[in-house]
């Protein structure tokens, strides 16, 4: 537990003072008029206040990952904190920020138009593909994942599947209306409500863990696959690396959440807000991510729950149930899970507006006549339907697109990274592009390492995964210092 304490006060210290060192670098300009009011167009463009503006993005990037991934992360016992706490502070808030910062600079530009700016065409091109990959996925994972959480609530036996299905057809119904409509008519207005029960769930579950006070790994015990060491059920032997950094995403960095910063920073009324709006969101998410991160801990290492050890290992619902259920009881439990349900339905909902929005942007489609927002978005829904549907399909259907959710994740996350990265040696002095530069390195060793010895890559030896990762992050520094010595040149 002391190493749970450390880490929540490691991050809301990192918001006071990075937050604080990121908004002096990128230097928010108080005095320019925001895409919220220079573009109003009443659908997705529009000032909001800013309360709510934090809110939407909070909800918009805690998914399923901040809660599943954390759960699924818990077997790296105490590296697990210590990475949502680095990712949180120098990686995932930072790139959440400064994506939505650049997005604002730009006039509301969405992730692909930021990335062609500063990496080229091409780069815009692949990002465009990566992006709507991605969308599409969350848009399935982010369906099925709190439909499967209800369905296991209110059914069981046979007729688990059927209501599972049920709330899979509610969800994506209610994914419509809120793509099509004004950001203002129901994002604006219904989550207010959802983040009460998300909030809830977080504070109730940190209490309980407070009172418990429950004996856990601590970072004195060791940085390794704890689940492996207890040979727990479904805990396998993965190594941290790259392992850890793909299983742990949405509570340390998410590519994701850069898809979201630019539909907010459509929204915010000042650029000054950017630090509390973004930076700030993404902190509140790695607490969330670090509670559930330590309840894993528990209820695998201390509780007696070893029957659970597959579950977690798959992010079952089935231990969201049991934690939120067994510590608060019927009624809070049934809050706690709500909680957990609106997370990722919050995301899906909004994964699917950014998806209209970045096509809209990249064909030229104006998207205040509702009818050109449907012929957008049906597509869209289609597509990501039968991703669903092709996934269940198969008995480890499911599983094997989070997988490929998971680095596909993190790799949408290099491109914004390295986008910032060349916008900071651009447009600051001295070397201010280190702070985006090493997290871009170090991202890309993961995702190139995860895909080499993955089964759903090339699946070479888990056992070279330290050689390619260092090779890797040194091959990425010396490209990008080669090209900016060749950019420094042209300069001249």
């Amino acid at each position: 537990m002391y190493s749970f304490l450390l880490s929540v006060c490691a991050l809301i210290l990192g918001y006071i003072f990075y937050g604080k060192y990121l908004a002096k670098v990128i230097d928010p300009d108080i005095y320019k008029v925001t895409p919220a009011y220079s573009k109003t167009d009443g659908v997705d463009f529009m000032p909001l206040p800013t309360w709510k503006v934090f809110m939407i993005q909070f909800l918009n990037i805690a998914g399923t990952g901040p809660i599943f991934g954390a759960l699924m992360g818990a077997k790296f016992g105490p590296a697990c904190y210590l990475w949502i706490v680095f990712g949180c502070i120098f990686a995932g808030a930072t790139h959440d920020y400064l994506a939505a910062m650049l997005s604002l600079k730009d006039d509301g530009a969405s992730l692909p138009q930021i990335v062609g700016k500063y990496l080229g065409k091409g780069a815009q091109n692949v990002m465009l593909v990566f992006t709507m990959i991605l969308m599409l996925l969350v848009g399935a994972v982010f369906a099925y994942s709190p439909a499967s959480i209800l369905g296991d609530v209110m059914a069981s036996g046979d007729n688990l599947k059927t209501v599972t299905m049920m709330w899979v057809l509610i969800i994506f119904g209610y994914y419509i209306i809120a793509t099509m409509l004004p950001i203002s008519k129901v994002i604006g207005k219904v989550y207010p409500v959802f983040s009460v029960a998300l909030i809830f769930m977080a504070i109730a579950l940190m209490i309980g863990l407070l009172i418990k006070w429950p004996t856990i790994p601590e970072f004195w015990d060791g940085l390794s696959n704890l689940g492996a060491k207890e040979g727990l059920s479904g805990l396998d032997a993965q190594t941290i690396f790259p392992c850890l950094f793909i299983t742990v995403a949405c509570g340390a960095i998410s590519g994701f959440h850069a898809t979201q910063s630019p539909m907010m920073a459509r929204c915010i009324k000042n650029e000054h807000l950017g630090r509390p709006c973004f930076y700030g969101a993404m902190i509140t998410e790695g607490i969330i991510a670090l509670v559930w991160a330590a309840l894993g801990s528990y209820f695998v290492f201390d509780g007696g729950w070893q029957e659970l050890g597959a579950s977690i290992n798959a992010g079952s619902p089935v231990v969201v149930k049991a934690i939120s259920i067994g510590w608060l009881g019927v009624f809070g439990g049934v809050l706690a899970v709500l909680g957990v349900v609106v997370a990722p339905i919050t995301s899906g909902d909004t994964a699917f507006r950014s998806a209209r929005l970045i096509v809209a942007d990249a064909l030229n489609i104006d998207q205040k006549p509702i009818m050109k927002r449907l012929m957008v978005s049906v597509p869209l829904f289609v597509i990501s339907a039968l991703i669903l549907w092709y996934s269940l399909a198969d008995a480890d259907g499911f599983n094997l697109i989070w997988r490929y959710f998971g680095w596909a994740n993190q790799t949408l996350a290099i491109f914004t990274l390295w986008a910032i990265t060349v916008y900071l040696y651009k447009n600051k002095s001295g070397l201010k592009y280190l702070i985006t530069m090493i997290p871009a390195c170090f991202m890309t060793s993961v995702c190139i390492t995860y895909i080499s010895v993955q089964k759903i890559g090339f699946n070479l030896p888990m056992s070279w995964s330290p050689w390619i990762g260092i090779i890797t992050f040194v091959i990425s520094a010396i490209l990008f210092f080669v090209w900016k010595s060749k950019s420094a040149k042209s300069v001249e």
